[in-house]
């Protein structure tokens, strides 16, 4: 399948300067850059969900603290004045 992809001139200049290095064609690279993202952004959602769903399942089952109770840890973590 071919798409076409307008970059700026920048962009370009690095995708081919890497591509040179690399001593491959400039569209195996973008291609290969391009899964990479791609994997890295689903995996990314993944774990961003399981977080959000071991936050909730935390709260249902009363593991949480307020968040007067965070900020004091924080602060005694972090030797930060109350004001902060």
């Amino acid at each position: 399948m071919s798409i076409v992809v307008t970059l700026s001139p920048e962009l370009e200049a690095i995708l081919r300067d890497k591509a040179a290095q690399q001593g491959q064609d400039v569209s195996l690279v973008a291609s290969e850059l391009l899964a990479n993202v791609l994997e890295w952004e689903e995996q990314d959602s993944a774990a961003a969900i399981q977080g959000i769903q071991k936050g909730l399942d935390d709260f249902e089952t009363g593991r949480f603290r307020s968040f007067h109770e965070f900020t004091k840890e924080q602060s005694r973590k972090h030797n930060l004045s109350a004001d902060a």
